[in-house]
């Protein structure tokens, strides 16, 4: 007889990558089966409902928990998982899918990521907490934050170019930010463009803003970009993708295990979700979770 303890939970998000999620799942679940696991397949029909699913399936003690989507859904699973003991695994399947890049999974191959998952390996993994909530990436909490407040209110147009006319659009009005930021108690009154709490490198589907995170190390990196003008700051995002924008004078990176971030005005977001007004106090917590990871150790 097969009980919840010999079962592997996956969790899909069928809308994840417009439908690619739903694809993913399928052959991760057979990929899974034909590997010898016992896949309990679960799938919500929205946020909250799979939110549901997950804490039932690891209350009812699975193996194990593995997410299929983006990085918004590794955000829900682990408010699931983190804490409990139970390994967490991911198939990428969404837009952005920081997370798993940090992990070095295949971001495009779900037979591959199942394979990570059967294969077993498992690496522990830093996660930040903010009032009770677990996240894996980058806190965006400035220029960037606005942006994503513009997205949210867009009807139009569809799919990633709408994030390329947000930004075009909230350039045209965004001033520099007064920041009360504490870093593991020294105290830093600023104004800056942006400030960005990073557990892992990346964000927005390999931004590399804050370039020299890394995901076991107990601390966060904390980049901040001085009041620069909006061209400058155009340039400055043109090298976020290849990490090289921390060598502008006017950024700077800190590191700190703890962060304590004020802001007027300003709603910070976190793996791709909102997480609300500042302000807000973030912590690392070493070596968190247990997660599947291919061999060679993180990237």
């Amino acid at each position: 007889m097969t009980t919840a303890g010999d079962e592997v939970a996956l969790l899909i998000n069928p809308s994840a990558g417009r439908g690619r999620g739903a694809r993913a799942g399928r052959r991760a679940a057979h990929r899974l089966a034909a590997a010898g696991l016992t896949v309990r397949t679960v799938a919500g029909r929205d946020v909250r409902e799979a939110a549901d699913l997950a804490r039932e399936s690891v209350e009812d003690g699975v193996r194990a928990l593995v997410v299929v989507g983006g990085d918004g859904m590794v955000h829900l699973g682990l408010q699931a998982v983190a804490g409990t003991g139970i390994p967490f695994g991911v198939v990428p399947a969404g837009t952005g899918n920081d997370f798993a890049r940090a992990l070095g999974l295949p971001l495009r191959d779900p037979d591959a990521a199942a394979d990570v998952v059967a294969a077993g390996r498992l690496r522990e993994v830093d996660l930040g907490r903010t009032e009770g909530q677990w996240f894996a990436g980058v806190v965006a909490a400035g220029f960037d934050a606005k942006v994503n407040d513009r997205v949210n209110r867009m009807r139009w147009p569809k799919g990633p170019r709408r994030y390329d006319v947000a930004t075009f659009a909230e350039l045209g009005v965004f001033k520099p930010i007064a920041y009360h930021l504490e870093l593991d108690g020294e105290v830093l009154d600023l104004e800056a463009m942006l400030v960005a709490v990073g557990n892992i490198p990346s964000y927005g589907g390999g931004l590399r803003i804050t370039p020299g995170a890394e995901l076991d190390d107990g601390m966060f990196d904390v980049v901040v970009v001085a009041p620069v003008s909006r061209a400058t700051l155009v340039r400055a995002f043109r090298r976020v993708k290849r990490g090289t924008h921390t060598a502008y004078p006017f950024v700077t990176v800190h590191r700190a295990r703890r962060v304590k971030l004020d802001a007027p005005g300003i709603t910070a977001y976190v793996d791709g979700e909102r997480l609300g007004p500042l302000p807000r106090t973030f912590d690392v917590v070493p070596r968190a979770q247990q997660v599947y990871a291919p061999p060679g150790g993180l990237p």
